[in-house]
């Protein structure tokens, strides 16, 4: 549910805003929610920053993998959630400071880090099936 809300801003940022949102082809109220919400994600989890074309951001560490990237690889691992996390670190170099930041911010957004997960398994299984009909084309 979105309510109308007034905020003063200086023209130096309305221009700016403005600027960006035609940019990017979106609204500047658009804009605007988009940087609020990033904002205040990153300062909740510095070492949080979003990627991606204002259609499909994505939370990602500052220096490293996209948060639903280390999810996963997590998932995919045994034992303890700190075995999992020591694992992770060891495969990637990834310090266990930085997947548990990882971590910390899907936690608070298990909806977004699940979907993101559920559609890059479904774009492999597809690409999968591609890879099977290419092969029997030509089999």
């Amino acid at each position: 549910m979105t309510k109308s809300t007034s905020f003063r801003i200086s023209d130096a940022a309305r221009s700016r805003l403005a600027e960006r949102a035609a940019h990017e082809g979106v609204s500047a109220t658009m804009l605007l929610d988009r940087l609020i919400r990033e904002g205040v994600d990153q300062l909740d989890h510095p070492g949080i920053v979003f990627r991606g074309p204002a259609h499909d951001r994505r939370a990602a560490l500052a220096a490293g993998p996209d948060v639903w990237e280390v999810v996963a690889r997590l998932s995919e691992l045994d034992g303890s959630e700190e075995r999992r996390i020591a694992t992770l670190s060891a495969e990637s170099d990834l310090h266990p400071r930085l997947i548990r930041l990882a971590l910390d911010y899907a936690a608070e957004h298990p909806d977004e880090t699940r979907e993101r997960i559920e559609r890059n398994r479904a774009l492999a299984e597809r690409s999968r099936r591609a890879a099977g009909q290419r092969q029997a084309l030509i089999a």
